[in-house]
């Protein structure tokens, strides 16, 4: 099943079945273990259902980040800040398996070599459809970047609301969770300070 978005991003769900198959008959377990009634016409087909939407929400197991870098990667001289800002992040929190979402800015100083703007969104991605904690996403982004381009620096700012804290337990619920990396030359002062007030300017 595929689907192709306005940007022209066409998406496709494969599905592995022998996996769906498997995953499904452990949330009928689930549901009913729950108090559920599983043959309830309205949950007949929601363990498929599930299965698959974690398949999906997890299927940055499948995808090599670097690789993804490698792809789309040029020699170009700049050697200025680039940063792409407000990335959509969704994940899944691994202590409870319940998401926590929010924006990823990602900033990295070029050494010879720049990528494809959209890969930088799509290594997020990979690193975040998976089971994750919030700060090991932060760094894991980071190296990735630092490892396959050798930039000159890179910084990663995530900003996030988990489901964990609004959901259950402490039940806050516009709590924001920050983290961040950086690396090279984000690691002075001066250009730690740049990337932050490039964050929040409003250019028109």
């Amino acid at each position: 099943m595929s689907e192709e978005f306005k940007e022209g991003y066409i998406r496709s769900d494969e599905y592995n079945d022998a996996k769906i198959d498997r995953i499904a008959n452990l949330y009928t377990g689930i549901i009913s273990e729950l108090g559920e009634d599983v043959n309830r016409e309205g949950l007949l087909k929601t363990p498929e259902r599930v299965a698959k939407a974690m398949q999906y929400l997890t299927h940055g197991y499948d995808l090599d980040p670097a690789e993804i870098l490698r792809g789309a990667m040029f020699t170009e001289d700049h050697n200025q800040m680039v940063i792409v800002k407000d990335i959509e992040m969704y994940s899944m929190c691994e202590h409870h398996m319940l998401p926590f979402m929010g924006k990823a800015h990602i900033a990295y100083i070029p050494n010879g070599k720049i990528v494809g703007l959209s890969k930088i969104p799509r290594v997020v991605d990979a690193f975040s459809r998976r089971l994750q904690v919030q700060e090991r996403l932060t760094d894991q982004i980071k190296t990735c970047i630092q490892e396959t381009m050798n930039p000159l620096g890179v910084a990663v700012v995530i900003e996030a609301k988990h489901m964990c804290m609004q959901m259950r337990g402490i039940q806050k619920q516009n709590s924001v969770t920050t983290t961040s990396a950086f690396t090279g030359a984000f690691e002075k002062d001066s250009t730690r300070k740049e990337f932050i007030q490039l964050l929040s300017a409003k250019l028109s």
